[in-house]
């Protein structure tokens, strides 16, 4: 219960920086580099504990996640700066993946189950249905509210597929690392890459596969 009032308070606060870092671009900016220079602290550790002293190949790792990270806060920081509807669709897609989380974990804790997977030994098949659930019930409220397009549902079981993608991944490395978490910043979550593992392949691969179901 306190770990569950922990994760609350801080997707709270977090929610709280994700709307000022969307009305202010500044804001946005801090943010979005914030990130970036913590996430790559943490990879760097993870990726450091698996391949230990193969340092050739963990530049190399490094250097691609450095470069996939700028591309694709890049491209958000324009996406979200180009117009209203821009923001909208940016709300939506980070919303799947939240509600992915969400469904996954409060799912996985209540009804709990047969195990989904060994790499990750909290997933479950019932967090595995939650996870679509809320991330449908997402889509829906968009619809009804905003009128989005109904093409957006394959939209969203695909976001939905890839942040739970990420998030069996990143629990592989950290599996691999052994390492709980990815850090401790976040009370109740851990890490930057702890809360973003998902999002940080789910939203930019959404951004550029919007264009084919608007």
């Amino acid at each position: 219960m306190q770990n569950f009032s922990k994760r609350s308070l801080t997707s709270l606060t977090l929610i709280i920086i994700i709307y000022q870092a969307l009305v202010n671009k500044y804001v946005l900016f801090f943010l979005l580099l914030t990130i970036s220079y913590i996430s790559l602290l943490e990879l760097y550790n993870l990726i450091k504990k698996i391949f230990l002293k193969h340092k050739f190949l963990i530049t190399i790792i490094y250097f691609l996640s450095i470069i996939y990270l700028i591309f694709f806060l890049t491209q958000l920081f324009f996406f979200i700066n180009k117009d209203y509807n821009s923001k909208l669709l940016f709300i939506f897609l980070i919303t799947i993946c939240i509600a992915t989380d969400i469904g996954g974990y409060t799912f996985g804790k209540f009804f709990k189950g047969k195990k989904l997977i060994k790499i990750s030994p909290n997933k479950t098949y019932s967090g595995l249905i939650g996870s679509y659930l809320l991330s449908f019930a997402v889509f829906f409220y968009f619809y009804f509210q905003l009128n989005f397009s109904y093409s957006l549902l394959i939209l969203t079981f695909f976001i939905s597929s890839i942040s739970q993608a990420g998030d069996l991944f990143f629990s592989f490395l950290k599996r691999e690392a052994k390492l709980k978490d990815t850090g401790n910043l976040l009370p109740g979550h851990g890490g930057i890459l702890d809360r973003i593992d998902g999002i940080i392949f789910a939203v930019p691969i959404g951004l550029n596969l919007l264009f084919f179901f608007k």
